[in-house]
Parts: C-alpha cells; sequence; structure tokens
C-alpha cells in the first residue's frame, strides 16, 4: 500500500484513491454531496493556469477544488 499523502500532491494524470476528508462544517458537506467519500477514486486531470484550483474526475463528474481544501484530503495514490 502506498503511503498517504493530501489531495493537492496529486499530479495531473494521476489516480488515487480517498482515505478520509479533515474538514468539518458546511465544505465537509459540500465535498461528500460532490462524492468525495472512503474508497473513491479520483483523478487529477490539470491545474489552472495559475495553479489553483485544480481539476478532478470524481464519479465521472469534472470537480475543481482549491489547494486550501485539497490539503484537507487524505489519498492513497495509485500505482502507474
Amino acid at each position: 500500500m502506498e503511503p498517504s499523502c493530501n489531495l493537492s500532491l496529486l499530479a495531473p494524470g494521476q489516480r488515487a484513491r480517498i482515505l478520509s476528508i479533515r474538514v468539518d462544517g458546511a465544505m465537509r458537506r459540500r465535498l461528500l454531496d460532490l462524492g468525495l467519500i472512503e474508497d473513491t477514486e479520483v483523478m487529477c486531470l490539470g491545474r489552472s493556469p495559475l495553479g489553483d484550483p485544480s481539476a478532478y474526475l470524481i464519479r465521472g463528474a469534472v470537480i475543481a477544488i482549491r489547494a486550501r481544501d485539497s490539503r484537507q484530503i487524505l489519498i492513497n495514490i495509485k500505482p502507474a
């Protein structure tokens, strides 16, 4: 098993599985509603020209997440 890290470190083209979300309140609810739940596969599609936010493919939908929020999402990167 790969060591865990946060979603903001996922490079474009890489895939990972969600381990946990370390956010509370309305932001946690929003992320859960978007499909970021434990064991969900996520793929980084790319970053905006200034590097923030990044686009992720989650359950067939493209979602943009700010770096400050993606740092609170723990993942396991899948080997290539």
